[in-house]
């Protein structure tokens, strides 16, 4: 199995892409730390997952509850092979309309919350002998969206830290890698959709987005997570792994 014996931490796994990904990896024999924001959505899914899962809560963006999450992982499996930087959010705006904390929020979560994880987590893996960072960007990195600017702005961020971390930490063994998501059909747009006057017009236009002319599943992204967390790419590193349907290769949104 792809993750025998491995012990992976997957942040922002209380619903849609990260617990898809945990699922998967116990699927394929890691043990996996549930990591949310919300203790609850931690606790459900590792219970779901059952005895080779444990559920945490920790922000992010705090460096103390990060600590925290590294030294009870350690505590309770020993190690950290694999670290998923999933965690993170977006809101609409652009740099007029959105409002100071708003971006100062989305900035800590999505990047600086990738820095603090990977900070606490790198040289445990190093002591190890190696390890494996996926970092969770977008298509949006590379092909903007309107309206959007910060989540944009730190998806293009956590690209080229990728590529940063990538290139510093190879001599400690550790792979650092992106998959970079189009569109996602998850809890998240479900609310978005729920709130919509019109819910079918506006899926419709979130799948028109994508080539492939449909959004994605959080299953087809876990597994470009577990492709990128395992020895099957093991001479990757610094990569950016683009899932997204089709959404930022050319001008099919144009009729």
């Amino acid at each position: 199995m792809d993750l025998e014996n491995k012990v992976c931490i997957v942040t922002g796994a209380g619903s849609g892409i990260g617990r898809a990904t945990a699922e998967l990896f116990a699927r394929h024999g890691a043990s996996v730390v549930v990591v949310d924001v919300n203790a609850d959505a931690a606790e459900a899914v590792a219970e779901a997952i059952g005895a080779s899962a444990i559920g945490l809560r920790a922000d992010v963006s705090s460096a103390s509850e990060v600590e925290s999450m590294v030294s009870a992982t350690v505590e309770r499996f020993g190690k950290i092979d694999v670290l998923v930087n999933n965690a993170g959010f977006g809101m609409t705006g652009n740099v007029v309309t959105i409002q100071e904390a708003d971006w100062d929020r989305i900035m800590a979560v999505n990047v600086k919350g990738i820095f603090l994880c990977s900070k606490y987590a790198i040289p445990v893996m190093a002591k190890n002998g190696g390890g494996s960072i996926v970092n969770t960007t977008s298509y949006t990195a590379v092909s903007a969206i309107a309206d959007r600017t910060a989540y944009v702005a730190s998806k293009g961020a956590i690209s080229s830290l990728t590529r940063a971390m990538a290139l510093d930490h190879a001599k400690d063994g550790v792979r650092v890698n992106a998959v970079a998501p189009g569109t996602i059909d998850s809890p998240y747009f479900t609310k978005i959709f729920a709130q919509s006057d019109d819910p079918e017009k506006l899926r419709s236009d979130f799948n028109a987005r994508a080539a492939m002319n449909r959004m994605g599943l959080p299953e087809e992204i876990a597994e470009a997570m577990l492709f990128l967390a395992s020895d099957r790419s093991r001479f990757a590193t610094g990569s950016v792994l683009t899932v997204d349907g089709g959404s930022s290769i050319g001008n099919h949104l144009v009729k």
